[in-house]
């Protein structure tokens, strides 16, 4: 179970101050060598649009389409223009979605909200100078279960033509993939009332054997999203013979695991395990 009432309530009442804090991370994120595409449209009938962040000359790199965190309640995209340069200075096509949040939609909308840029990704990413051959899919927190769902349930990439097979990867920072039972009031409207209901939200339970690569991250301190859940979906992964692996780290927690991607990246190698597994898994280079 989540271990996060307390957060969801501070999400509800400082989403402003959550913007302004990301809004520093965006200054102090150094952006040189980075190009920038911002508000580019990939789902209009629904206001949706996406962020592209390439690093300069980019010739068939690697591309990653990253969700934000937020318990699928808060988020901008702009807020985390840190993030996408910091993977763009690592020679990444690095790609941050949108996508509709609560109460506005639930868990069939979040899923083909994120099924919708995976497919904008991969029918653009060679404009930018990445190659679709290396796409992986990337979230934080809730993010990280629909980036999960994304590459473990098939019915969401098979809605716009694909199937998780065609991901080079999947990368969960401290992603929750196995959070039944809950109790949060906004969850049940999220996910149903009823465990087989519910069951449809966790990523867990589609590990059947035909799944991406996948890479997890985790502090170890963390009692928002517990490790039990990277170590739940690490087992079933292994239990059907799938490359994972699963980077603990002893001293962070929830958001400052995040932020090791940037303002604390001396406090853990997240970025360079992250890099280090994404060309492990990049396919070879296009002709």
């Amino acid at each position: 179970m989540i271990g996060r009432i307390a957060l969801l309530s501070l999400l509800l009442l400082l989403g402003g101050c959550r913007a302004a804090f990301f809004g520093t991370m965006n200054l102090r994120q150094p952006s040189a060598h980075v190009l920038a595409h911002r508000n580019l449209d990939y789902d209009v009938p629904h206001a949706l649009a996406l962020d592209v962040y390439s690093p300069l000359h980019a010739d068939h790199a690697p591309v990653v389409v990253y969700f934000y965190g937020g318990s699928w309640m808060t988020g901008k995209r702009q807020w985390f223009r840190w993030m996408g340069e910091a993977l763009a200075t690592q020679g990444v096509v690095a790609i941050v979605a949108d996508v509709r949040l609560w109460p506005r939609t639930r868990l069939d909308g979040f899923l083909h909200d994120g099924a919708e840029a995976v497919r904008w990704a991969h029918d653009h990413a060679s404009e930018f100078g990445g190659d679709p051959t290396h796409l992986f899919v990337m979230g934080h927190s809730s993010g990280g279960q629909i980036a999960a769902m994304l590459a473990m349930d098939k019915e969401w990439l098979a809605a716009v033509g694909m199937t998780p097979r065609e991901l080079a990867g999947f990368i969960g920072v401290a992603g929750t993939y196995d959070f039944i039972p809950f109790d949060e009031p906004e969850f049940y409207d999220m996910f149903g009332r009823t465990p087989d209901v519910q069951a449809r939200s966790q990523p867990i339970n589609f590990v059947d054997g035909d799944e991406p690569p996948a890479l997890l991250l985790q502090g170890e301190k963390d009692t928002v999203v517990y490790p039990s859940e990277a170590l739940s979906l690490e087992g079933r992964y292994a239990a059907y013979g799938e490359p994972v692996e699963l980077k603990l780290y002893p001293q962070l927690g929830h958001e400052k695991l995040l932020l090791a991607f940037g303002p604390l990246k001396n406090r853990a190698p997240v970025l360079a395990d992250t890099m280090a597994f994404i060309h492990r898994y990049s396919a070879a280079p296009s002709p």
